[in-house]
């Protein structure tokens, strides 16, 4: 089995800001040469998720709302009174769906679903610059 470590540099909008990543870990993992096995992404913050859906634009509108009911934006988190920075809500949302994904490939191609794509999901209270690590585990 071989590793390879690849980075994505990502700009976002926050507020639920989605974006689809999956073109992008194809073409990260056709640059390792690698042909079976799996990949871990992890985005390296507390204020963002990963997650597969069918990207458009009506489940993306729909998420966010989802969101907003379950884990509203707003006062009332002790993490919001640790730091003033208003944004316990988002660190709430991303443990809720998690700050890491791993999925298949075979053949040099990403295993997904007819409808599935790779999402990041940015839930801060404000734009940043978003890390993610790819490690790539194959043959």
């Amino acid at each position: 089995m071989i590793i390879k470590t690849e980075h994505l540099n990502l700009s976002t909008q926050g507020e639920n800001d989605c974006l689809d990543i999956s073109s992008l870990v194809q073409q990260k993992l056709k640059t390792t040469g690698l042909k079976n096995g799996i990949v871990n992404i992890n985005v390296c913050g507390s204020t963002a998720g990963l997650t597969t859906l069918e990207f458009e634009p009506g489940l993306i509108q729909d998420l966010g709302e989802l969101m907003n009911r379950l884990i509203p934006k707003g006062p009332g988190y002790h993490h919001d009174e640790a730091w003033n920075d208003g944004n316990g809500h988002a660190h709430l949302r991303s443990a809720v769906v998690g700050a890491s994904l791993t999925l298949p490939f075979s053949d040099g191609k990403m295993v997904l679903g007819q409808w599935q794509q790779i999402v990041l999901v940015d839930f801060d209270n404000r734009p940043r610059q978003r890390k993610l690590v790819l490690q790539f585990l194959g043959e």
